[in-house]
């Protein structure tokens, strides 16, 4: 079967918004600006009702299967909890319908492999909301690294921390990561060949609040992903390490959100030798990413063009998410606590030495840098001074002192 994708209905596409919740009401602020919002799905008729108030001549329904068999509505923008994405988005692939979905495209590498074959096989549209490729910052990062400006790319560091929404039904790498895996990996044009992940469950036991993903790379480059919710600020800052220049992305950023560093390392006498450059800030023009996004998928709908973030791509961020799932269990699964030291009933100074097969009676003490060789027996109550040797095979009787350096 060809691979093409087939035709959108003349005139603008009409896009149903699926799910109003925290991110969905901006799908559903962003449609109606552009002139698509055919209808807005959501289970709670109270939201629906302030739908019907706030956009005038909006259609609102209650239920996934009237968007569906809605001849009228073009695609469907889904924006419901994670663990429902791969069923609505075969469900609307099957009827025909071009597909918008936030981040992450489901939540098994298998079906994110199933629903691409899906859309391919129906030339449907399939397009994963990762929103930072529609931020210009980004884009403009990513021309630099094309044209060579920060030379040979060496290392990638993104931390998005906040003191935020915690969820309860995915946990944060799942939550805050898929973005910055999305961005690493394009920038990079590369899969990674090792992973591995370390992570904390502070508010729930089976719930990470906390990840520091690790990411390989067969060129050479490694990147590490480190997300939170129990961060006392707001951070989301990506850095590229690059051979000739460094860039920080930092979005939080009202000004300058990216910037290059032009410090460089030559190496003299064989030693490196750090020269710092002054800070360089990049200008792009700016645009709300979300609305960039929006536009985008509309355009796509149009032209039928694959999306910058297709189906493939979300895919290839689906497969890193679950192998850092998988790194992450294997990580906690690995962690065995210490055995609880036994009581010692005498008193040794960190810094002394007490050979295997050593014996030392109750209330002896024995100090700085002294060392009690193999097979030497020593009593009790005895006082073993600074900097003496003892053994092997000695026996000291009860109360013995010994001064330093003997």
């Amino acid at each position: 079967m060809s691979t093409e994708l087939s035709a959108s209905p003349a005139g603008a596409p009409r896009v149903a918004v699926v799910g109003t919740g925290y991110w969905g009401k901006n799908l559903v602020r962003n449609f109606f600006a552009l002139g698509s919002l055919a209808a807005v799905c959501d289970s709670d008729e109270e939201k629906l009702a302030g739908y019907r108030t706030g956009y005038p001549g909006c259609r609102t329904v209650g239920g996934f299967v009237e968007v569906l068999t809605d001849p009228t509505i073009d695609a469907v923008a889904i924006a419901t909890p994670a663990e429902s994405h791969g069923d609505l988005v075969r469900e609307a692939l099957l009827v025909g319908k071009d597909v918008f979905v936030e981040k992450p495209l489901c939540l098994s590498p298998t079906v994110g492999e199933t629903l691409v074959a899906l859309a391919r096989e129906h030339r449907r549209i399939l397009m994963v909301g990762h929103l930072l490729w529609y931020h210009p910052a980004v884009l403009k990062l990513k021309e630099l690294i094309d044209a060579g400006e920060l030379g040979r790319i060496q290392y990638i560091y993104s931390n998005r921390l906040n003191l935020g929404r915690i969820r309860r039904e995915e946990n944060i790498l799942w939550s805050f990561a898929p973005h910055d895996i999305s961005v690493v990996l394009g920038l990079l044009g590369e899969m990674p060949d090792a992973i591995q992940a370390q992570g904390g469950n502070y508010l729930h036991q089976q719930i990470a609040d906390v990840t520091v993903s690790l990411l390989s790379f067969r060129s050479g480059v490694r990147a590490h992903i480190f997300v939170s919710w129990l961060h006392p600020f707001k951070e989301q800052k990506l850095i590229v390490v690059g051979d000739r220049q460094m860039a920080v992305f930092d979005d939080v950023e009202l000004k300058d959100k990216l910037v290059l560093y032009p410090h460089s390392i030559d190496w003299r006498n064989q030693v490196p030798v750090v020269s710092r450059s002054d800070a360089r800030p990049v200008a792009f023009e700016p645009e709300e990413p979300l609305r960039a996004e929006c536009r985008h998928f509309l355009d796509c709908l149009r032209t039928r063009n694959r999306p910058r973030t297709d189906g493939a791509e979300g895919l290839r961020v689906l497969s890193v998410l679950h192998r850092c799932q998988e790194a992450l269990e294997v990580s906690r699964l690995a962690t065995v606590a210490a055995p609880a030291a036994t009581p010692r009933a005498f008193f040794a100074h960190e810094s002394a030495v007490i050979d295997d097969g050593v014996e030392i009676g109750a209330g002896t003490t024995i100090w700085h840098f002294s060392h009690v060789l193999k097979g030497s027996r020593i009593g009790r109550d005895c006082r073993i001074g600074q900097n003496v040797v003892i053994g092997p095979s000695v026996t000291l009787g009860q109360g013995v002192k010994i001064q330093n350096n003997v």
